[in-house]
């Protein structure tokens, strides 16, 4: 197929249009091109270069990939990739819809006081019998996550980057009742501009609806002495706290929350800096927010941001680091896989996240053209979304006490 190409040449005199050449590679058998042209291009804006040749090469059902090697400029030419399948919105709408259920169970969950079931049928009657308790916290939590899914998939079809619709992922009898949402690309990002604006179009709407619901459900809730003892049988829960979240506490509350019963003869920054990133000591006795539904939800909101943001891997933030450093964001990995294996030890769900990021690997989603570099407008934002980062990350999120405890 190759040798046709060659003997009868169309690609080379599109490409020259945009491209000084400088060297024409013919690909071997098995080789992942068609053809492969080192030199420079021709203009300053390699992303319209890049438009405009992906156009003249579409009737030859070929596609142009833009690199660099050192200082030269590579264009290589490969087959189209194929239209991607139609999806089917249905398995979507289903997941919402156990998703929701599962996020109500978790809101009945969060607001009951009484014993629990036995029994199958018995949970089935909790939930049908407290559904309407447990809809403030699902409505919020959801309002959150569909900001951020579809900030995600507006910017792709802003774009004209092929994008599922969000994926709904439930997770009965876990204090969320969801493990998130997920959309995919269903093919290459144009550029790396294109690539920040789908990964960071999602935290920056999932924010835009979580800090007002967190403000919101923050006034409605009520600041109370946190118990001295947690007697045998019982359990007692503490959210943990990002700058953000302790911001929109001294908002609302007027102090800084959680407040000891007393420091420990301890400097208060020097109290308060330790007990950000470790949790400890456990402030019983002390004074808390004790959380309406609503501002469980904006919680949750921005920890989900956070762990969205954490710059690693598939993850927004591993797109935000790639589109900012390129290849060079992968010697950034070990280093925050070894923060958070850290941080494990205070809070065991690191360890998974390592997991998880170690799971996905370092592979990001390779634009088709890796010359175009972020515009200022864009390196501002990708700024912005590590500072959010900073802003919203929870160092241990939850801490879940089982009596008998008197702490820390």
């Amino acid at each position: 197929m190759t040798e046709a190409y060659a003997e009868n040449d169309q690609i080379t005199p599109i490409v020259a249009d945009y491209f000084s050449i400088e060297q024409v590679i013919w690909a071997r058998p098995k080789q992942p091109f068609v053809v492969r042209y080192r030199g420079q291009l021709k203009t300053d804006d390699s992303a319209k270069a890049h438009a405009a040749m992906t156009a003249a090469l579409k009737p030859h059902r070929m596609l142009p990939i833009f690199a660099e090697e050192g200082r030269d400029q590579i264009v290589q030419i490969v087959d189209r990739l194929p239209e991607p399948a139609p999806a089917n919105p249905w398995v979507n709408l289903i997941l919402f819809l156990i998703t929701l259920l599962s996020v109500v169970f978790a809101g009945v969950l969060y607001s009951y006081e009484g014993p629990a079931p036995v029994d199958t049928v018995g949970w089935v009657n909790l939930l049908v019998n407290n559904f309407t308790v447990g809809l403030p916290f699902a409505i919020s939590l959801l309002a959150i996550l569909l900001a951020h899914e579809f900030g995600h998939y507006l910017a792709g079809r802003y774009h004209k980057t092929s994008v599922t619709l969000p994926y709904f992922l439930p997770f009965p009898f876990s204090p969320l009742g969801t493990l998130g949402a997920f959309i995919q690309l269903r093919e290459p990002p144009r550029n790396k501009r294109v690539l920040l604006d789908i990964g960071l179009a999602g935290p920056l709407a999932g924010l835009a609806v979580a800090i007002p619901v967190l403000l919101y459900g923050l006034s409605l809730s009520e600041v109370s002495t946190l118990p001295e003892y947690i007697g045998p049988g019982q359990a007692f829960s503490l959210e943990g706290n990002s700058i953000l979240y302790l911001l929109a506490k001294y908002v609302t509350q007027g102090q800084w929350l959680p407040a000891p019963a007393d420091f420990g003869g301890m400097e208060p920054i020097a109290y308060w800096v330790r007990y950000f990133f470790t949790g400890l000591p456990t402030p019983l006795g002390g004074t808390d927010v004790l959380m309406h539904p609503i501002a469980w939800a904006g919680w949750a909101g921005l920890l989900v941001t956070a762990l969205n943001l954490i710059p690693a891997g598939q993850l927004d933030g591993g797109h935000l680091l790639y589109s900012l450093f390129g290849n060079q964001a992968r010697r950034l990995l070990p280093f925050i896989l070894i923060g958070l294996a850290a941080m494990g030890f205070f809070w065991s769900g690191w360890f998974l996240w390592v997991f998880l990021i170690m799971l996905m690997g370092s592979q990001h989603a390779q634009p088709l053209d890796q010359i175009t570099k972020l515009d200022t407008k864009r390196k501002l934002l990708a700024v912005l979304g590590l500072i959010i980062f900073i802003l919203a990350f929870t160092p241990v999120p939850l801490r879940v006490l089982q009596g008998p405890f008197f702490g820390p």
